[in-house]
């Protein structure tokens, strides 16, 4: 029988220039998307950290990590919007399993 639903994580970096009511926008509109198409979800922001090498000749960057349970089509869907957003640095998406 197919998989249905799995524990997906992902990490991402936004460019912390755009000023803080950017980043709460950011992240709250990401939260909301995993909301309408998934369950569980958490989001745990890790703030501003040192990168591990520059990106765009930025030295740092806004880190925020989010859990959540849902079909394969929407991680796709996430990846896709991640890649096009403003201010989005990196993203990396992960599924944990079951």
């Amino acid at each position: 029988m197919a998989k249905i639903t799995a524990n997906y994580e992902v990490v991402y970096v936004l460019d912390p220039a755009q000023g803080e009511e950017a980043i709460a926008a950011q992240v709250a509109n990401f939260k909301s998307l995993a909301e309408q198409n998934g369950s569980d979800v958490v989001v745990e922001e890790w703030g501003n950290r040192k990168l591990a090498y520059p990106i765009n000749y930025k030295t740092e960057g806004y880190y925020v990590l989010m859990t959540f349970v849902s079909g394969p089509a929407f991680p796709r869907e996430l990846d896709r919007k991640l890649r096009i957003a403003e201010g989005v640095m990196r993203s990396l998406i992960v599924c944990k399993g079951e």
